[in-house]
């Protein structure tokens, strides 16, 4: 298998392990519509799900994931799942997310790269979408996701979840759909993307693209893809995934192991951000990252909607914001600006941890507290 080979995304024939799949009309031949001019023909959308939908189709919970996280919210890692649920401890019997009670669906974002149409998927043609694949917002990828409520026959949702580029798409649905959510938890993000988010984030991409086996993004079938780039990027955004306390306490000034990093060895420091750049490669698309990097920093609710405070206002939902004290990517700030302009009275929860921005996804007992208590108001 080459670099550029199905190790980076999934594709008809490999294990679909507890994938469901939805082939989507949207606007039937036309394709869906997207935010920013053009349509995307041929939609599918990857999922999977826990517990049982009732005969009412009124005990579905949405639960969507961040940039590099996938449909595989639960469940253990195998030859299908690259790794094991990013949320496992939260979704179960007894859990935060109780599947004894709710029907829990996962979906895989519109752009990803394991099921769901993106870069690496087939186009009409025949042949990979790469370079032609269209540029999406969060409201496409939301767009998408209401398709496929409509295809399970889920009218409104009674809890929708997520953290991160999860947390806008939350958002998104509360704006854009405020008839089809009755609940709802947003975690460590804010309103819109703020300038120092587009600013780490473009630096990221400039990196992936910058990469000589980019080849304009259409790497597919060659002999490598663009996975140095894609490897300095992630290393780029786990600094501000991370928390600086975390760093001065798990690495400080320490060398890695016998190397001299005042001759030609390196930081402790250092070699985490290059193991962490270099994981992500073995299991994700750069075009895909660069595809939900750039959506990332569409996020905005208040566009076309006369502003922030506008559009929240529209909210019908019982919302609840939880934040992270140690996060730097998306301090706290952002999600009392949120929360002070969503209808009536919201306190924002604060998730404490050192490990920044990955709070959301670590800190377990205390996010499994916001959701359930998301669920259960």
């Amino acid at each position: 298998m080459t670099d550029s080979g199905s190790a980076l995304y999934w594709q008809p024939g490999d294990e679909p392990g507890g994938r469901h799949f939805a082939q989507l009309d949207a606007a039937g031949d036309a394709g869906l519509p997207l935010e920013l001019g053009g349509t995307l023909p041929g939609l599918t959308v990857a999922y999977e799900t826990w517990g049982t939908l009732d005969a009412a189709h009124s005990n579905a919970v949405l639960v969507l994931h961040a940039l590099t996280g996938d449909s595989h919210a639960a469940g253990p890692s195998g030859p299908a799942h690259p790794t094991a649920g990013w949320w496992d401890p939260l979704i179960g019997p007894g859990a935060a997310i109780d599947t004894d009670r709710y029907f829990v669906v996962s979906p895989n974002v519109l752009g990803g790269c394991r099921g769901t149409t993106g870069p690496s998927t087939t186009a009409p043609d025949g042949k990979p979408w790469g370079s032609r694949f269209p540029r999406l917002t969060i409201r496409d990828q939301v767009a998408a996701e209401a398709l496929l409520a409509d295809y399970l026959e889920i009218e409104c949702w009674a809890g929708i979840v997520g953290g991160s580029m999860g947390g806008m798409r939350v958002l998104e649905w509360c704006v854009g759909y405020p008839d089809r959510v009755a609940r709802a938890g947003v975690l460590a993000v804010g309103a819109s993307a703020s300038a120092d988010q587009v600013a780490q984030c473009s630096v990221q991409c400039r990196a992936v693209r910058l990469d000589p086996a980019y080849a304009g993004g259409d790497y597919y079938g060659g002999p490598t893809a663009p996975v140095a780039g894609m490897a300095l990027a992630r290393s780029i955004g786990q600094i501000g995934y991370r928390s600086e306390a975390e760093f001065a306490e798990r690495f400080g000034r320490r060398p890695q192991g016998d190397e001299d990093p005042l001759g030609a060895g390196r930081f402790a420091v250092e070699s985490y951000l290059e193991y962490q750049g270099m994981k992500l490669t073995a299991r994700f698309d750069p075009n895909s990252y660069l595809t939900l990097t750039e959506a990332m920093n569409s996020h905005d609710v208040g566009r076309g909607r006369g502003g922030t405070a506008a559009a929240l206002a529209h909210i019908t939902a019982e919302v609840h914001v939880a934040g992270i004290d140690s996060d730097r990517l998306y301090p706290l700030h952002l999600q009392e600006e949120l929360a002070g302009h969503l209808p009536g009275d919201h306190d924002v929860t604060v998730i404490r941890s050192e490990f920044g921005h990955d709070g959301f996804l670590i800190e377990t007992a205390q996010v499994g507290a916001v959701v359930a208590a998301v669920l259960n108001h």
